[in-house]
């Protein structure tokens, strides 16, 4: 009985680590699609590169916040 139960949580260990993996796919989409397109918007207005990049800081705390609580939840759980 206590073999099945250390195979169950082995499954559901590995379980929470693939379930990370591929939540960390998104953030690392969304900070490639930030900072790509805050370096071509401030090629295009250099003027303006004080608030894109502020705005573009903002954007990369928010995505790595939700990296973060999707590393933490599969602790919790």
């Amino acid at each position: 009985m206590s073999a099945a139960l250390e195979t169950l949580a082995a499954i559901d260990g590995n379980i929470g680590t693939i379930g990370y993996g591929l939540a960390a796919i998104g953030p690392g989409v969304g900070v490639g699609i930030i900072f790509g397109n805050g370096v071509q918007a401030m090629a295009r207005q250099p003027e303006a590169a004080g608030l894109i990049r502020q705005n573009m800081l903002l954007g990369f705390a928010v995505v790595e916040a939700l990296a973060l609580i999707g590393f933490v939840v599969p602790f919790i759980l």
